[in-house]
This record gives C-alpha cells, sequence and structure tokens, in this order.
C-alpha cells in the first residue's frame, strides 16, 4: 500500500507537494520516515540514479526523478514495486503538464502546489487495490522494465555516505548481462527449433528436389 507521497526539486530539496494521509494509526512510526525522505532529498542532485528503491525497516521509498523534480513514495514492503513506478510516473506526467514551467522559479514557497494533492489521492485509489485487472495488465507488461531499477538501503545511504549517484559501471554491467542474456536466449530458441523441425525441413527439400529432378528432367 502507497503511505506517503512527496515531490520535491532536485536542485535544492524543496519539497512541492505531498498528500494529505488518511491512515491515522502509524502516524507516529510514518513520521519517522517522512524525516527521512527530506534526508534523501538532500542527499539528491543532477547526478542522483533516475529511478532507484531503497528499503528501511517496514517500508520502501521509491523515487522517480524526471526535468529535475524527484517524485517520491513510502509504501509497504508487500507492495509490488511495478505499481509504485507506474504511480510515480502517472504523477510526474500529470505534475510537469500542470506545473512544470514553474518548478524552477526562485521565489517558490515550500509546497507551493499543495493543490496536486487531489491528483495524487485520485491516482492513489487506482493503485492501492493491486487485483484489479488495471494493476494486474501493468504488472505483466512491467515486469522486466523494474528489474534494472537500483536497490539501496537507507542506512548506507543516509549514515555511511553512500550516494545516490549513478553507478555506471554497475549500470554498464547490468545491461551488458541483459544484451548477454538476450543473446543466448535467442540462441537456445533458434537451437529448439532446429532441433524440432530441422529434420523434417530437411526431408521436405530432398522430397522437393527428387520432384523437381524426376518430372523436370523427365
Amino acid at each position: 500500500m502507497v503511505k506517503h507521497t512527496v515531490i520535491a526539486r532536485v536542485s535544492d530539496g524543496l519539497p512541492l507537494a505531498a498528500s494529505v494521509d488518511d491512515d491515522q494509526n502509524g502516524e507516529a512510526e510514518l513520521a519517522d520516515y517522512k524525516n527521512k525522505a527530506k534526508l534523501l532529498f538532500k542527499k539528491m542532485n543532477e547526478n542522483s540514479e533516475e529511478k532507484c528503491s531503497i528499503e528501511s525497516g517496514n517500508y520502501y521509498f521509491h523515487y522517480l526523478i524526471q526535468n529535475g523534480v524527484c517524485y517520491m513514495t513510502i509504501c509497504e514492503r508487500s507492495y509490488p514495486r511495478q505499481f509504485a513506478f507506474s504511480y510515480l510516473e502517472e504523477l510526474a506526467k500529470e505534475f510537469s503538464m500542470s506545473y512544470g514551467n514553474e518548478v524552477e522559479k526562485r521565489n517558490l514557497r515550500p509546497y507551493a502546489f499543495v493543490k496536486f494533492d487531489t491528483f495524487m489521492q485520485k491516482t492513489k485509489k487506482v493503485y492501492q487495490n493491486t487485483r484489479t485487472q488495471h494493476n494486474l495488465d501493468r504488472l505483466n507488461t512491467e515486469l522486466n522494465e523494474v528489474a534494472n531499477i537500483m536497490t539501496k538501503n537507507l542506512e548506507n545511504v543516509l549514515w555511511r555516505g553512500e550516494g545516490l549517484e549513478k553507478m555506471s559501471s554497475l549500470s554498464d554491467q547490468l545491461r551488458y548481462e541483459s544484451q548477454k542474456y538476450k543473446k543466448s536466449a535467442r540462441d537456445l530458441n533458434l537451437q529448439l527449433l532446429l532441433r524440432k523441425y530441422g529434420p523434417l525441413v530437411f526431408i521436405f527439400v530432398i522430397i522437393i528436389l527428387v520432384l523437381y529432378w524426376r518430372f523436370w528432367w523427365y
């Protein structure tokens, strides 16, 4: 389940909008995670990973960076990452269309776009039930895409100095391994096809040649 969502400017961590949370049961625990989210924003810069999941206790921080804006949500550990990032992408698309030209203004106050919560709440409801057909379709189509999203530990990021910068060498390795896997899969499929249909094709070609030789020349 999506517990909290906040949108901030990457350049200085200025909060632009945040969700108004209905669940009051775990408010004390969630308040601590909201503070950690603020610390994460201070760690970000223009070189930060564009998509990342950060684990911490019972929750995950999932964030997406687009056009200098970071969209972050705090979700329960059991909530599918596919849905979390689909949810963030919908927020990013709508926020960019509505406020994209205003984000870099110097005189912006914190939570200047608080009205965006209306759209966040509406979109959040769509993604709360992971068993709806809409979300099951998204889950099936996006399983491969989230496999390459970086996963980090909150303690390492905040207290051990590990940054949120792009890990280019690891990303290159992931792409290389992905391409290698795809090539191996294609080669294996080709070998299976040859083993299954190769003899039949060979026999068919021999028959055609025999018939051609017999009827054409005689």
